[in-house]
Order: C-alpha cells, then structure tokens, then sequence
C-alpha cells in the first residue's frame, strides 16, 4: 500500500456510493440514489457528480466495483444486476477519456474480497476467499497476495456450480427460505434471534447446504481463511454448527485444522476495495 490517494466507487442497485482512501485511511464518503430503470447515460452522470465530488490533483486512480461481468482488462461491464440499460458499458474507456488517470474495474465480490485483504481481516494472508452471502452467493479469490479474477471475471462463481436439482446459491444463500418454504429472509431472521425454533431449524438447513459449498470451496482453492460478507453473515450463530458438521466430512482432515472461518466487520467495504483495485494492480 502506499500514501496516493485513489477514488473507490461502489455502484449498486439503487445507490452509487464513493470515497477517498489515501493508504488505510478512508478519508470522505458520498453518496446518491441512482435511477435504475433510467438510460446509460443518466446513471453514468450519477457516477461522475460522485467522483466530480471527491477528486483533487492528489487522486492517484479510480477503482469502481460493480454487480455485473466484467471484461477486467477492458474495463467493461455486461448486464448489471437491476440496472436494465448496463448491457454493455465501456466503463473503463468512459471514465479514463473524461478523467485522465488510471481505471480499475471488476465484479463487486472480488472487491469485497480486496477490500478485506487490504483493509480487513483477511489482512497479511496470502490465500483467503471472501465469500458474499446475501441474495446471492458470490466470492472473490485471492491467491499469493493476489486477486484472481478470472480472464472473464468469473472465478469465484461457487454460486453457480450445479447442486442438487439447482445451484449452491439456491440452497446456501438468502434464497433459500424464499426458494424452499417460500418466506422472506429478512422475516426468518428476525425469528430466529426472537427464539423462534422452526426458523432456527430453517437456518440449521441452510447451514448444511453452506457446508457443502465450502467444501467444494476448499478443493479447488485450499484456502486457510474464508471470510463471510452479505446480510447472511449477521445470522452465523443459527447456521454455524451445522455449517462446521459438513465442513468436517472434508477428506484431508489437515486442511480443516488450518481452515478460519471469519465474520467481515469491515464498513464501507464496497467502497474500500474498489479502492484496493489500484494497490492489487501495482503489485
């Protein structure tokens, strides 16, 4: 890491939110509702008043983290989740034209997963998988101290690797009340730390299928570290036991010993690891 300034921008599906990280310091943060259903053009406008807000002659780069597929080497991204009108964007080009200094752009997993090896605790591991458990289930892959992304940007994608009759997302995310007994999440929750058995019983299950996934994690990457990102990461309590029985089914039993489990409390961590693009590239 080093002491230049550099823009972190984390797009989502109703809000653009930015901010200046100058070394392990996040110095301003701005934010604005975006328009989702609106044109290119109209959420690109949000995304430059953000930058036009934070940047001065000490801005190094700018690093953005979106929902979408991302061609990282061009810097552009392919349908962003709940923005209809991102089918293809050139962000990288776009902002590097108007701006003059360096772009990074990538899938808002992998800064998830930057953001906690630089700024959280995933700090001085050189091979962690920050895992976002949320409506989705996605990851970001560091290896050797750094990330891995993908040519395409997919690597990480355990959510999508068949499992049973569907995928891993379907059964081990915030999906799965919805997809199995048809209840929201956020309902089930709120049960749970209120005591109530069926949803803690609900957890338990989804537990079990998150096991598994991590299993599948474990070998294919070997990781000694996991770090848990999303709204899901806040019921770890309900899910935790039944997580760690599959997990321990796991067939080289000395992997398992070196294995953490970690519950992110990093804030601002879409904004932070937009940032830690530019210090993974200039290593």
């Amino acid at each position: 890491m080093n002491d230049k300034k550099i823009i972190g921008i984390d797009l989502g599906a109703t809000n653009i939110r930015g901010g200046l990280v100058n070394g392990t310091k996040l110095l301003n943060i701005n934010s604005r509702r975006i328009n989702s259903a609106g044109p290119v053009e109209d959420i690109l406008n949000d995304v430059f008043g953000i930058i036009d807000d934070l940047i001065d002659n000490d801005v190094a780069a700018i690093g953005i983290g979106v929902p979408s597929v991302v061609d990282v080497e061009q810097g552009i991204v392919y349908d962003v989740q709940y923005i209809p009108s991102w089918k293809e964007v050139h962000l990288k080009k776009i902002i590097e034209d108007k701006y003059r200094l360096p772009v990074l752009v990538n899938n808002d997993a992998n800064c998830f997963a930057v953001g906690e090896y630089y700024f959280g605790k995933g700090a001085g591991n050189a091979n962690m998988i920050g895992l976002t458990i949320g409506t989705g289930l996605g990851a970001g892959v560091i290896i050797n101290q750094h990330l891995f992304a993908g040519p395409n940007c997919g690597a990480g994608e355990f959510g999508m690797v068949e499992y049973l009759d569907h995928c891993y997302e379907y059964y081990a995310s915030g999906q799965f009340f919805q997809n199995v007994y048809n209840t929201d999440g956020q309902e089930v929750f709120e049960k749970a730390k209120a005591g109530n058995e069926q949803a803690q019983q609900w957890y338990a299950e989804m537990g079990t299928h998150l096991g598994n996934a991590i299993k599948t994690i474990m070998y294919t990457y070997d990781a000694s570290l996991i770090i848990f990102g999303g709204s899901v990461r806040f019921a770890y309590p309900f899910f935790r036991e039944t997580m760690w029985q599959r997990i321990n089914t796991f067939a080289f039993k000395k992997s398992i010993e070196k294995l953490h489990i970690e519950i992110s409390e990093l804030e601002n961590s879409g904004i932070l690891g937009a940032a830690g693009l530019y210090y993974d590239f200039i290593k």
